[in-house]
């Protein structure tokens, strides 16, 4: 299967870049991290080759705008994220895990702005989405900062059905 990479972006202080197999030990460190996993649909990992489905198949099409963030400082891989194409509505998902490490630094909100911009600016849609469980405050303030309103309550589940989150949907503008 042909892989769609999307380009490497670059901020003040993040690589943002196509995540590879290579990077399972680095993936591992956050979502092995029950403080990272809790909120995520995904469950605590177990193992870094519980990344391998997952890195199979991203970049599968055109509007996955998936990026693996390293530390411009360090060269480390501190998580990952991006936008997704939802064709049904006409609308881009926005999703990041970040290390516990790096929360409160403001990675999600830099990071988040230059994947919006770079999809502005090569792609069309009517909005952009975030997701949150409400008990998340700090994924709300984050899509606050970006500018993200509410749009609508919400409720979703863990992969594998053993948790579910009262939610909400914050939009703005493509």
């Amino acid at each position: 299967m042909n892989k769609i990479f999307p380009p490497a972006l670059e901020t003040e202080r993040i690589i943002l870049r196509p995540l590879t197999m290579d990077d399972k030990p680095e993936i591992f460190k956050w979502t092995s991290d029950p403080r990272v996993s809790k909120f995520m649909p995904y469950t605590t990992y177990k193992s870094p080759d519980d990344a391998n489905f997952w890195l199979e198949n991203i970049y599968t099409t055109d509007g996955q705008l998936d990026y693996g963030f390293v530390l411009k400082e360090t060269g480390q891989l501190i998580g990952s994220g991006g936008l997704n194409y939802q064709s049904e509505d006409d609308s881009w998902a926005l999703g990041y895990n970040l290390r516990y490490d790096m929360w409160g630094k403001g990675f999600a909100t830099e990071i988040s702005k230059k994947i919006i911009e770079y999809a502005r600016a090569n792609y069309s849609g009517k909005i952009i989405t975030g997701t949150f469980a409400i008990e998340n405050t700090a994924s709300k303030h984050v899509l606050e900062k970006l500018g993200m309103k509410f749009y609508k309550d919400f409720e979703y589940s863990k992969f594998d059905g053993s948790e579910s989150f009262k939610a909400q949907i914050y939009a703005m503008e493509f």
